[in-house]
């Protein structure tokens, strides 16, 4: 069901439709008259700082090798600001940026809004047929192609195979594992086994895959969280944490989680291919053999980790859509995608990106192309992105101890009820 747009929004999408209509702007007008593309790209990166940056913008800023008359103009943005951003500068008019890096649960939302330029027949999308289907299921919204897949990605378990020689433990298959192992390696080194990180409920999902749950039923309309299921992942965590399996943490996750790993305060985290060159920063990684990658420990009903990745979409406002087109088509060509891949050992969405060798021949890739595969999608509808609010309060407070597990995941489920009208 699409969700209706508020008065102010509606204004705002009324004023975009007609910048966008207008194509007198220098820059285009310019690209349009000599048959050259030119004027400036501005592109909203939320990669991560300090590793990915650096080489999305050495990317980016190649393109002026294809067209010397284009500027690419490269902005990092926070990805936890980036959302939240982009809508404010799209419903304003200005400011917004060409081009977004859009995490693949923002973009229906943004073309809801109607933010975002269809790519259907534009240069952006070409070879449409060669994108991953699960990757492009992300950038489709009532029938139309509003984004193209950038990366994909799943999650993992990484481990400090020094600690678990060390303990003289095996990667846990299970959860129920993961107590053991935790317990063992805290025993043998004093180490804690996992960091489990409590401030992004995005780390919540594969416990609750796991337990056969998820937030929604989409093909429904009903709302699952608060199912048994939903009740029962909440405990395994908190269980997790009062058993001292894993430490956790309400704030500062990220880099809590990062430091511990790196400095080999803790055994295992979960994460994702987007995490490989910040952790090989790491003094415990600077030999990269000591990564272990291994699937998330299955719950009782299920193995499971959620499928994520970004796509670039187009600012419906752009008064450069040539220019951006021809931005988005090379930031995610088979040959871009390769050098992302052999730069950060990130996924391609291409099909025939993965017959390159840069691909072939990366450790990582060859570890997460299979999770991706059997990756859990999460509902592509405009309110997927807003679900993570309400979820990650709760999440962290059950955590905490702020709260039950029942509690936590009535009040989620009653959250969700009210932000999707009408459904059970």
């Amino acid at each position: 069901m699409r969700r209706g747009i508020t008065a102010t929004a509606l204004v705002a999408a009324l004023a975009l439709a007609a910048t966008a209509c207008g194509s007198d702007s220098e820059s285009e007008s310019k690209s349009k008259s000599s048959g050259e593309l030119s004027g400036t790209v501005t592109w909203w990166d939320t990669s991560t700082v300090g590793s990915e940056d650096k080489v999305f913008k050495k990317i980016a800023e190649d393109f002026t090798k294809q067209h010397p008359k284009v500027q690419i103009k490269y902005i990092n943005v926070p990805f936890g600001d980036a959302q939240n951003k982009f809508k404010n500068a799209a419903q304003s008019g200005s400011d917004a940026p060409d081009v977004i890096r859009s995490e693949v649960a923002w973009t229906p939302e943004f073309a809801d809004l109607d933010y975002l330029a269809p790519l259907d027949g534009t240069a952006a999308l070409k070879n449409p047929d060669d994108f991953l289907k699960q990757a492009a299921a992300s950038t489709k919204y009532n029938g139309k192609t509003y984004a193209v897949p950038q990366v994909i990605d799943s999650m993992g378990i990484f481990y400090n195979k020094k600690i678990f020689k060390e303990a003289g433990v095996e990667v846990p298959k299970t959860v129920d594992e993961l107590k053991t192992v935790s317990k063992k390696i805290k025993d043998k080194t004093g180490k804690t086994g996992m960091y489990l990180r409590g401030d992004d409920a995005y780390w919540f999902l594969s416990f609750l895959y796991g337990e056969g749950g998820d937030m929604v039923d989409a093909s429904n309309k009903s709302v699952t969280i608060d199912n048994p299921a939903g009740v029962k992942a909440m405990k395994v965590v908190k269980d997790l944490v009062d058993t001292g399996a894993a430490k956790t943490d309400a704030t500062d996750g990220w880099d809590n989680m990062q430091s511990s790993f790196k400095d080999g305060k803790v055994a295992m985290i979960i994460n994702g291919p987007w995490a490989v060159a910040d952790t090989y920063a790491g003094k415990e990684f600077k030999d990269k053999a000591n990564l272990g990658i291994a699937p998330v420990p299955a719950g009782s009903a299920a193995q499971g980790a959620p499928q994520g990745g970004h796509n670039l979409a187009v600012y419906a406002g752009s008064k450069n859509l040539d220019a951006s087109y021809a931005f988005v088509d090379y930031m995610t060509s088979a040959d871009t995608q390769a050098k992302v891949t052999k730069e950060l050992s990130l996924l391609p969405t291409r099909t025939s990106a993965y017959a390159k060798q840069d691909v072939v021949d990366n450790e990582i890739v060859g570890f997460f192309k299979p999770v991706v595969e059997t990756a859990v999608e999460r509902p592509w509808i405009p309110e997927t992105g807003s679900l993570f609010a309400p979820l990650v309060t709760e999440y962290t407070k059950v955590l905490t101890g702020q709260t039950t597990p029942e509690k936590g995941a009535k009040t989620t489920g009653d959250s969700y009820r009210k932000l999707l009208k009408g459904w059970k």
